[in-house]
């Protein structure tokens, strides 16, 4: 710690408010002087390094590591580089920490790489200390200090507001008092896309953030309880603490549209990580353009458990036990193997469970190994150049094409979908013959060459792909909404995720799928976690208490056993009201949403939001659209279906009824789109309400 520093904290200590205040802006400004220099510095050492000498492999190694910090750096958005401060006690509790000062930030600041930090990172040991200690647990904390930023700060020195200081120490007892500052950041106005709650992760939340690598966690999330916030946390804290680890490994995170992925993308940036995967599962899948649309009859069967069963059965009808012997010539001798024993190996290596293409080759080196047991009684030991020309003989060649032949994808679920009678045979005794009809294709492709595939057909092109050859995984991966993946789309996340963890992340109660999950068991069991710990999350931060109350009248009617969820906020409003003219009472509620702070969402029926969106403009109201989520648009129109995972502060619903009618799981929908209000909630409504929703 340099001598500046130390005389700016013995100050503080015999100063007032204000001039704490300005102190602490003088330190913001210090920080942000060491900032720019460790920017500067990356640049620099790029650029040295060119000139370090060495092997090529260790020179090229270190180039990409100090480009890469370099980028990372350049490319960290502008933001406060604080957000509290930690002063332990001098006391035994403290331990290590004693009489020390830390100031914790989205990231570690020094004036140099040697220095001790000005700024800790949130994720580092120490910080969890912030988020973790209360007067009844002060861990060696005299003050948590928490600092106030003007909204939408980049973190100027001017930018710092206000202070608030609890003392934890038991003399003065005041540690559990609510924090205006947190639930000032908490209520702030939504505009542009989801930011980080790095400065407000309340204790469960936090339990959850750092959880060990090695364990797969399922978080049952009530709305507005920061469950996609706490996966995302999460993330960005396992690639601090496991860096070694996941750049090997990779992580992943798992939306279910782009409308979401939009709406989350600054967040892991904001907290210092920038190469992190974010895709739909069909982004996972993709294999071909998507070119066809199935009926919803054949898309939901394709999504079953039960096409696991008819996709293996197809790949496997190719493996057939020999009919004839086979001979291998190897110089003056010729070696054979009997059928019956080409079967009994065929049927071994079946038997085995492993990929395909794994089986095909244990296939061909135990039929060597056959013919070399012969060679060897003969003519004594053979070497392994041997073993690889009698494996590369034609016949062995030729039993393999005919026995056990390679596969691919494209032919194997091809050949299942045009042809009746391939059909039959893989899906005997588990899809019936009308299901069998909706499966097949309506015009059938010559060959897999010329086929159009569909969404869901990537879905069978990778489960038949992960029955070949099993595809490298990643470390880790975040998946959310998670309860509305069909068996199939669970699948081909587990195949990600088969040597690593997952954090999953959902709400039952918003199971909106035809193929959504009713229990987090039965999903965990297709996600191949079943020893994942579910852990319910039901302190509402973000929905108003009224609000809350309205959508748990939903939550008996939904079918699914959640907890009901509740809130900590008491400032929101809303409104239910019947109105003769739902276009004009559209106009009047959005016109009075504009007259006060943050964003506004017009959610509607999704064949109603062209006429809503049309009616707005043509009251001279700008509106955005679904793909336009994560701008700073004030006012956005949005098809129900869509608005999962979103939050705006103002948030008007447009004929309720109609939403429930427009699917199976109605409810679930109008249960999401209800919970999307962060302050005010109105509710239109022309026709009667749903029955849940009616006093």
């Amino acid at each position: 710690m340099t001598s500046h520093v130390q005389d700016m904290y013995g100050t503080l200590e015999a100063v007032g408010l204000d001039d704490e205040l300005a102190l602490e802006r003088a330190y913001v400004a210090m920080c942000r002087e060491a900032m720019t220099r460790q920017v500067d510095d990356a640049q620099y050492q790029v650029v040295a390094g060119e000139d370090v000498s060495g092997d090529g492999a260790g020179a090229e190694a270190l180039g990409r590591y100090l480009r890469t910090r370099a980028r990372r750096m350049a490319e960290e958005p502008d933001s406060p580089l604080f957000f509290g401060r930690l002063d332990f006690e001098d006391s035994e509790e403290a331990d290590d920490h004693r009489r020390q000062r830390y100031y914790i930030g989205r990231r570690r600041v020094s004036e140099h790489p040697a220095a001790p930090p000005l700024v800790i990172d949130w994720r580092a040991p120490v910080s969890r200390t912030y988020y973790q200690a209360s007067a009844l647990d002060p861990r060696g904390v005299a003050v948590r200090r928490r600092f106030g930023w003007a909204t939408w700060s980049h973190g100027a020195p001017e930018d710092l507001t206000g202070l608030e200081d609890e003392h934890l120490d038991h003399a003065r007892g005041d540690g559990d008092a609510a924090s205006a500052i947190v639930a000032a950041e908490i209520e702030r106005p939504r505009l542009g896309p989801m930011r980080d709650i790095v400065a407000t992760i309340q204790p469960e939340q936090d339990n959850l953030v750092r959880s060990e690598l090695n364990e797969s966690v399922c978080v049952q999330g009530a709305p507005g309880s920061g469950k996609t916030a706490v996966g995302l946390h999460r993330a960005a804290y396992l690639l601090y603490t496991f860096p070694e680890r996941l750049q090997r490994s990779g992580l992943l995170i798992v939306g279910p549209n782009r409308t979401f992925l939009r709406y989350i993308a600054e967040v892991l940036p904001s907290l210092g990580e920038i190469d992190i995967a974010q895709l739909t599962v069909e982004d996972v899948v993709a294999r071909h353009p998507v070119r066809r649309v199935d009926t919803e009859e054949a898309g939901a069967l394709k999504h079953s458990e039960r096409m696991t069963t008819v996709l293996e059965r197809a790949l496997y009808a190719r493996v057939k036990h020999p009919e004839e012997s086979i001979a291998v010539t190897d110089g003056s001798y010729r070696w054979r193997v009997d059928s019956s024993d080409l079967a009994r190996v065929i049927d071994e290596v079946r038997a085995m469970g492993v990929p395909y293409a794994v089986g095909r080759e244990h296939v061909r080196t135990r039929v060597v190994t056959l013919i070399q047991q012969q060679a060897e009684r003969r003519a004594g030991p053979k070497s392994v150049t041997w073993a690889r020309k009698i494996g590369r003989s034609k016949p062995v060649a030729a039993l393999l094409e005919a026995a056990w032949p390679v596969a691919r994808p494209e032919e194997v679920v091809a050949g299942l979908l045009r042809d009746p009678a391939v059909l039959e045979a893989a899906a005997d005794g588990v899809f019936d013959a009308d299901e069998q009809r909706a499966l097949l294709w309506a015009k059938p492709p010559r060959s897999e060459k010329s086929a159009t595939w569909s969404v869901e057909d990537m879905l069978l092109l990778d489960e038949v792909a992960g029955l070949i050859e099993r595809p490298e995984g990643y470390g880790h991966v975040v998946v959310d909404e998670a309860q509305d993946l069909s068996p199939m789309q669970c699948r081909a996340i587990a195949r990600r995720s088969a040597f690593g963890s997952l954090t999953v992340l959902g709400d039952l109660a918003q199971a909106t799928a035809p193929w959504s999950a009713r229990s987090w068991q039965e999903q965990l069991e297709h996600l191949g976690k079943t020893q994942a710990t579910v852990v319910p999350l039901t302190t509402g931060f973000r929905v108003p208490a009224a609000v809350m109350e309205l959508a748990n009248r939903l939550v008996g009617a939904l079918g699914v056993d959640v907890p009901p969820a509740r809130s900590l906020r008491h400032d929101g409003e809303l409104t239910v009201r019947a109105v003769d003219a739902l276009a004009d009472a559209t106009v009047s509620a959005v016109r009075a949403a504009l007259d006060r702070e943050g964003s506004v969402a017009v959610i509607a029926a999704d064949d109603a939001v062209a006429a809503t969106s049309a009616a707005l403009r043509k009251a001279g109201i700008e509106t955005a659209t679904a793909e336009e989520v994560g701008t700073a648009a004030r006012v956005t129109v949005l098809p129900a279906t869509v608005v999962k995972g979103l939050e705006y502060d103002h948030v008007v619903v447009v004929e309720p009824a109609a939403i429930v009618e427009s699917e199976p799981r109605g409810l679930h929908r109008l249960y999401v789109v209800v919970t999307r209000a962060v302050s005010r909630l109105d509710v239109l409504h022309a026709r009667p309400l749903p029955e849940p929703l009616v006093v």
